[in-house]
């Protein structure tokens, strides 16, 4: 299959190798949302990006990297208008609040009152701007990824000499492949992909192992084989993302 632009991402991040191809579009595509929400572009400057990022805010894993990504001042801007929205909010929650009284028997049978306060604060939870907008795009790649399963034979033979995928994406891989494939072209993904994915867990089960044996007096001067960094490995393989990566910062 002839190569198009809206493959060339996901054939990039294959060829990248490591242990998962979308933890690697994963990475990019978190830091072009990060580029587009702090970055020189100035996007935190244009009423209609700060509207979204005002409604949506951003989950705790995503504050703590707009904070050391280094823009002071983007973040600040961010949080100015993100605060006049949140004050607003609680105002007219709070303002006529009052308890609901709830009888021993009702909280004995497991009912709970009705509170608009945690109803709102929970929801602050349920958005994130950075992450909804990885999502989104993500989906995208996985739909990439079946059109190029389906019709490149060279792709879906990188994708068999790789080291798989983490366990978190392969999840989502299978949840679109049952979805997109048909029942014939569905056998065929699990017959290999299983194989797959238990050769490298395996394989990865083997590294943690023998790391763990390096510590041990008797193997101190035997090689390292793979296991220097089997635990950040490891831990990727198992949730995904690059546990040892520094945080990544604004380009000046």
């Amino acid at each position: 299959m002839k190569e198009k632009l809206y493959t060339i991402p996901l054939n990039d991040a294959v060829d990248a190798g490591g242990e998962c191809p979308l933890c690697n579009v994963e990475k990019l595509l978190e830091q072009d949302t990060m580029d587009f929400v702090l970055g020189s572009c100035a996007s935190y400057m244009e009423p209609d990006v700060r509207e979204l990022t005002d409604k949506k805010g951003f989950c705790r894993e995503h504050m703590h990297k707009m904070f050391t990504y280094g823009n002071t001042l983007g973040n600040a801007w961010i949080l100015k208008t993100r605060y006049m929205k949140l004050r607003a909010d609680f105002e007219k929650i709070s303002k006529d609040y009052k308890p609901a009284k709830m009888g021993l028997a009702d909280r004995f049978k497991g009912k709970k009152a009705v509170n608009p306060i945690t109803d709102w604060t929970d929801s602050l939870n349920d958005t994130c701007y950075i992450c909804d907008h990885m999502t989104e795009i993500r989906k995208r790649y996985v739909d990439t990824f079946f059109v190029l399963w389906k019709k490149d034979d060279s792709f879906k033979n990188k994708i068999l000499n790789s080291n798989g995928f983490c366990i978190s994406h392969f999840g989502e891989i299978c949840k679109a492949a049952d979805e997109q494939l048909s029942a014939k072209e569905l056998e065929d993904f699990y017959n290999l992909l299983i194989p797959l994915m238990q050769k490298n867990l395996d394989r990865m089960q083997e590294d943690v192992n023998w790391l763990i044996e390096k510590y041990d007096y008797e193997n101190q001067d035997a090689d390292w084989k793979n296991s220097k960094d089997a635990n950040q490995r490891g831990m990727q393989k198992i949730m995904g993302g690059f546990p040892a990566d520094q945080p990544y910062r604004m380009k000046k």
